[in-house]
């Protein structure tokens, strides 16, 4: 049997690809891999290397989450060196946490290789630091595609204080999101930015206030990071790479 790696792609940049990473995608037999890897990372790999997309879009998934599981078993019986190739960091709201669960419950040998996590190199790219003295001492990385539950697990009362708040996977949600944060007591003037296609050269931004931003920000282009709170104004002054 052989070795699956679980292996995050970075946020797009391909130079921000890890030199691990890179390692394994050119030692792979098969590469399993999202939406969000890059044609020029899969270019990387070996001739004769298997290449099976899994990716998973809004509301059209390739593959269940169970057959996935399933199929890098299949594939650690087939070959030596599988890679499970996902956008950002496979434990941000990547589901790696469940195929290693399920790899070790099957007895499957597998490393985890981490990854530049979009949460914090997309709003560097719009030259947004997710911290900063004096104006946010602390951040938080919220989905925004929450499972279907009876009840939800994100604590939306705790969002009126005064902190940086991203949101991954959340466009498609963006109105929802900006009237549950004014329904809480959030200031309706605190700035918003929504990041499309981030550290990638179709980087595109567009910032306003809370209030404003659903009616300001449609017709982008998915992937989308939603972040919330006074370093967004920082952008002004820092913003480097659309220039």
């Amino acid at each position: 049997m052989g070795k699956v790696y679980l292996t995050g792609a970075g946020p797009g940049d391909i130079e921000l690809l890890t030199l691990k990473a890179a390692r394994v995608i050119k030692e792979a037999d098969c590469i399993i891999y999202d939406r969000l890897a890059k044609k020029e990372i899969l270019e990387m790999a070996k001739d004769g290397c298997e290449f099976v997309y899994v990716g998973k879009e809004d509301n059209k998934h390739t593959l269940p989450q169970d057959e996935i599981n399933r199929l890098l078993l299949q594939k650690s019986k087939e070959y030596d060196c599988v890679v499970r190739l996902k956008g950002g960091d496979p434990f941000v709201f990547g589901r790696g946490g469940e195929e290693a669960i399920f790899l070790k419950e099957n007895g499957v040998e597998y490393e985890v290789i981490p990854g530049v996590t979009s949460a914090i190199a997309v709003p560097s790219y719009a030259g947004i630091p997710v911290t900063h003295r004096g104006i946010s001492v602390s951040f938080r990385v919220v989905t925004g595609h929450e499972a279907k539950k009876e009840k939800s697990q994100i604590n939306w009362e705790s969002f009126k204080y005064d902190e940086t708040i991203i949101f991954l996977m959340g466009y498609h949600r963006l109105d929802f999101i900006s009237k549950k944060l004014l329904e809480i007591g959030k200031d309706p003037n605190t700035p918003v930015a929504v990041i499309s296609n981030g550290t990638r050269v179709n980087q595109k931004v567009v910032t306003a206030p809370l209030k404003d931003i659903y009616e300001k920000s449609k017709g982008l282009e998915t992937p989308v990071l939603i972040i919330v709170g006074n370093v967004v104004d920082l952008r002004d002054k820092i913003e480097w790479f659309m220039k």
